[in-house]
């Protein structure tokens, strides 16, 4: 009779492994991060959530000295045995190429030797084989899993997965979230978080002393401040699908006084979704949802007020047939910058993109590149050094580089990255 079955309907074994962590998955935010950490350190990297601004400042301190480091002979041959006896597994089934990049990057520049899994039909997978047990099999080779996918909570669940693991006495190894669906992508956000912790030094690129220069912005913008607190942050394009869109703006919830300015189409898909609002609401963030750069947020053309922007591109890959044919109706060219839009943006607003950008819809054309504000290109590079920083973090050898650093470079006057010390220990 069993033979006589339907099985179109039946359960696949990965989906029935998710079921398993259905419960654990639904609970609120606050209730995960501790199962995430091992003595209120950095265990699992899952969610933006988990970085608050005190780890987010100690994270960029750590990638500071790395990069300052990586300049010197001595200094890189010191970070290339920190953590020369750890291997990572990068298993990205989602295509990438910066993400990826990146994070090899970051390994090698700690030492660790780097694999690979990025087509899964390469895999035992192709057999049979499912995700949870390919996950276990690579705990048994390597001390580090950094995992992309386009299934939701997949990397949420295998972080459960090696703690339930640790708990039963059997092997287990961090998870690292490199983006999960359209859920969270928390390193892109802690890159783009670094990026505006670099930004808002306003330290000159010709050599002048921070002090000079922002005394000199603050001629025009009084109420300028250094650091992330008291901003207008704008986001502009495909907000509702835009997972980088919501870890970033989770983490800037965390910094005071801020302001959030979505800038999107009106269209169910494209908007800010009910869920981040809510969470965002909660929190006592300031948030303005308007349909152009023109559109007036207090009184003001939003494009104007804002202290940075972070724009994205439309998605398209993620359509529906519906999407297309909605979407071929509208005007999107309202979701794209000019020459003429960034010359009234402030003269010291950061301009970030996830990447990649669409050559063919144009968000950013490539004549903005060369804007002293166009801070994409910079921020990619800030990404091999921020998630280096918090793999130093996971293996618990920050310390070791901080202790390092000063007995080195005690002089180093870290407000000029420029003036690298020469010496050679």
């Amino acid at each position: 009779m069993s033979d006589d079955l339907p099985t179109e309907n039946v359960p696949t074994q990965d989906e029935l492994d998710l079921l398993r962590y259905e419960s654990r998955i639904k609970r609120p935010l606050q209730m995960k991060i501790p199962e995430l950490e091992r003595d209120e350190r950095l265990r699992h990297v899952i969610f933006g959530g988990q970085f608050t601004v005190d780890l987010l400042e100690e994270l960029a301190d750590t990638a500071d000295k790395i990069r300052i480091l990586s300049k010197l002979r001595s200094g890189q041959d010191f970070l290339i045995n920190l953590l020369s006896h750890k291997r990572a597994m990068l298993y990205f089934t989602q295509p990438s190429t910066r993400t990826f990049l990146s994070f090899m990057a970051a390994c090698q520049i700690l030492g660790m030797t780097c694999n690979e899994v990025r087509d899964p039909t390469t895999s035992s997978e192709t057999k049979g084989e499912t995700r949870f047990d390919s996950i276990r099999m690579f705990s048994s080779y390597f001390d580090l899993i950094i995992m992309r996918s386009k299934l939701p909570s997949l990397a949420e669940c295998c972080a459960y997965l090696m703690n339930d693991l640790q708990d039963s006495g059997n092997r287990s190894v961090p998870i690292v979230n490199a983006g999960s669906g359209a859920d969270e992508h928390p390193t892109q956000a802690l890159l783009d978080v670094y990026t505006l912790q670099r930004s808002f030094q306003f330290a000159d690129a010709n050599g002048a002393s921070v002090l000079d220069r922002f005394d000199e912005l603050r001629n025009s913008y009084p109420d300028l401040t250094k650091g992330l607190a008291h901003k207008v942050y704008g986001f502009c394009g495909d907000i509702g699908r835009g997972r980088t869109v919501r870890s970033l703006a989770s983490l800037l919830a965390k910094y005071q006084d801020v302001t959030l300015v979505f800038i999107s189409p009106d269209h169910p898909t494209l908007t800010l979704r009910d869920d981040l609002r809510n969470r965002l609401s909660e929190q006592g963030v300031r948030i303005h949802e308007v349909t152009s750069f023109e559109e007036r947020v207090n009184g003001v053309p939003a494009i104007e007020l804002l202290d940075a922007l972070y724009m994205t591109r439309i998605q398209k890959e993620h359509n529906i047939p519906a999407d297309d044919e909605h979407f071929a109706q509208m005007d999107l060219s309202q979701y794209k910058l000019t020459r003429q839009l960034v010359a009234r943006m402030k003269s010291y607003a950061p301009i970030l993109h996830p990447f990649p950008r669409d050559q063919h819809f144009g968000e950013i054309p490539p004549e903005i590149d060369n804007d002293p504000r166009a801070m994409y290109f910079r921020q990619a590079r800030n990404g091999m050094w921020i998630r280096a920083a918090m793999l130093a973090s996971i293996f618990r050898v920050d310390h070791h580089i901080a202790r390092y650093f000063y007995d080195e470079y005690k002089d180093w006057n870290n407000a000029d990255e420029g003036n690298v010390p020469t010496s050679q220990h």
